[in-house]
């Protein structure tokens, strides 16, 4: 590749369709959480900038949950009577005051923002793949035909420390293959914990294969190391190159760490961009690894300290679920992260609290794939697949429905009930909640239709909010401290305005299924699970999901404030950026619950 051809899909078209792209989800993202104030104008709407001087024109359908469904053919921009080019990192300076910010972000936040625009560019010169052609593709074609990212962030790829070499060797939407690098680590300083039944030997020989092993035992016997007094850690490439090489370097030169080089086999990066999946031995685990690139409000490293609990809290899950005859009706399951290892460098750990970038560096863990559970004729596909939106403007949902043969609403029920009924009843009868975005959910599919669901990143991610509840020692991480009055925005947040409101969004404009429709199919299932537990009728009443309405909780005010780090991990609840209200979409379908009266 010469040094122009890494650069090729930067064309001025490109860039030009981006930035109009970008400031579409703009405005839409941030007139929904209040940040913008559109005013009606000429049959339209317009936002003017700080100083009053430019102001951008656009047309929008206003639904549920108060979604903006800005048309981005629209948007016109204009100063002093002049109409000037749509340039996103502009749109960001002229709203800095109303967007809140700071002088010490707003650099940065542009460049998430270049990095973002720069994603898009080159996801524009793929091939266009319709997504009734998606519907059809296996897993992994899926994964990476993703064009979007996650739905609210505005500045969702920003990836910064990746240079366009690495963007286009690690990036997910790229699909290269990559081989990861594998280090072995002094025991004296490294852990690796796994779950029930693993043993440590006999894992990477399952994993990796004897003549691998016995490659990396070489390795280490010709520099005079005994084998036995290391364990293995696969790393990212980058975090390889740009990080360990340099920022640890005294534990290379000491001999706490040996570089044994790649592994044999090959892997795709996932949405998550710090996941791969194997593709030479799909069967095989995902391996995820520290990351030390800032992307969407964090620095995606892993830590060392967390690792050492992760495969007891898969295991603790994995049982519950097991033993709860309603989750087992529902077909729910996860991927467990079934072992982890962790390196501590014990001179930053001096340096540093616990929540430090340098103590997240070296670690990794591996999670069960999906791909051994499958039945005949079932296929599989994330959940962030359901909000993708083809150059036609079909959405991937959409297909699926048209590929499934069924009523939208019976599509639909089937959907809600592998997803959202576990969701629901996780939270009301254990107080546990899961983060269950779009990337952390993979659907099992069956011809189009929704079979089951299954849950991911497990033991970063879940919480138990019931401050009495009995946990074993090692799984005691996972409590947490919510205030009574938010401990439902867990739902209505994560799932009915993070996640349903798009997909409601996306059929309605396609003439599949009206948002009322949508909405009173997801009280109906939520009726009939609340029907099926009458011992929880005291839970039902005390956290009304019927409720008229509840906050707004505004992710992009959380990146706004701080790109870097934007919840303080000590305190999640009370990162939280709460303005106003939304009106609950199921409010209207409250009735007479079956529970009694409200």
């Amino acid at each position: 590749m010469t040094l122009a051809d890494a650069v090729a899909h930067l064309s001025p078209e490109r860039w030009g369709t981006a930035n109009r792209l970008l400031i579409r989800k703009a405005l839409a993202e941030f007139a929904h959480e209040r940040l913008i104030h559109p005013e009606s104008e000429d049959g339209g709407y317009v936002v003017r900038s700080d100083d009053g001087n430019t102001a951008y024109r656009f047309s929008a359908v206003r639904r549920a949950l108060d979604h903006w469904q800005v048309d981005a053919a629209s948007i016109t921009r204009h100063r002093d009577g002049t109409e000037l080019p749509l340039a996103a990192l502009d749109f960001f300076i002229e709203l800095k005051e109303s967007l809140g910010l700071s002088d010490e972000i707003l650099p940065v936040y542009l460049e998430e923002i270049s990095s973002t625009l720069s994603g898009t560019c080159y996801k524009l010169t793929k091939p266009r793949i319709s997504s009734a052609e998606l519907a059809g593709s296996g897993f992994q074609a899926i994964e990476t035909g993703m064009t979007e990212g996650h739905p609210c962030f505005v500045a969702n790829n920003g990836r910064l420390g990746f240079g366009i070499h690495e963007y286009l060797s690690y990036a997910p939407e790229t699909a290269s293959p990559v081989r990861l690098v594998w280090l072995a680590a002094h025991r004296s300083r490294a852990a690796f914990t796994a779950g029930a039944g693993i043993a440590y030997e006999d894992f990477f020989r399952e994993e990796l294969g004897e003549p691998t092993l016995n490659r990396f035992r070489s390795t280490l016997t010709e520099q005079g190391l005994d084998p036995a007094d290391y364990l293995l850690i696969p790393v990212h490439p980058w975090q390889w190159w740009n990080k360990l090489s340099v920022t640890f370097a005294a534990e290379v030169a000491r001999r706490h760490l040996v570089c044994l080089g790649e592994g044999d086999d090959e892997y795709l990066a996932q949405q998550s961009i710090r996941t791969f999946f194997n593709s030479s031995h799909p069967e095989k685990h995902y391996v995820k690894t520290a990351l030390s690139v800032l992307n969407m409000g964090f620095m995606r490293g892993l830590s060392a300290a967390y690792m050492e609990a992760t495969p007891a809290i898969n295991d603790w899950l994995a049982q519950l679920i097991e033993n709860d005859p309603v989750l087992k009706a529902t077909g729910l399951s996860i991927i467990r992260e079934r072992a982890a290892v962790g390196y501590r460098h014990l001179e930053y750990e001096q340096a540093t609290d616990r929540y430090s970038p340098y103590r997240k560096m070296l670690a990794a863990l591996w999670r069960e794939s999906p791909v051994p559970s499958l039945q005949d004729g079932e296929s599989l596909a994330t959940m962030a697949s359901l909000l993708h939106v083809d150059h036609a403007g079909a959405s991937f949902a959409g297909a699926l429905i048209e590929r499934s043969g069924l009523p939208p609403t019976e599509w639909l029920r089937r959907y809600l009930r592998a997803y959202y009924t576990p969701l629901l009843h996780s939270f009301y009868a254990y107080d546990l909640v899961f983060m269950p975005h779009g990337e952390n959910v993979v659907l099992v599919l069956e011809n189009g239709v929704v079979r089951r669901a299954v849950y991911k990143d497990i033991a970063e991610e879940i919480a138990v909010m019931d401050p009495d509840a009995v946990l074993p020692p090692e799984v005691r991480r996972i409590r947490v401290e919510v205030p009574d009055d938010k401990k439902l925005l867990s739902v209505f947040t994560d799932v009915f305005d993070c996640f349903f409101r798009f997909l409601a969004a996306h059929l309605a404009t396609e003439g599949v299924l009206s948002e009322d429709e949508f909405w009173r199919t997801v009280a109906e299932v939520t009726r009939a699970y609340q029907a099926s537990a009458p011992e929880l009728a005291g839970k039902f009443r005390r956290y009304d999901i019927f409720a008229p309405e509840f906050a707004l909780s505004c992710l992009n005010r959380l990146q706004l404030r701080d790109n870097r780090q934007m919840v303080d991990l000590a305190d999640p609840s009370g990162a939280l950026q709460l303005v106003g209200t939304l009106r609950n979409p199921l409010a209207q379908f409250a009735g007479q619950g079956t529970w009694g009266e409200r």
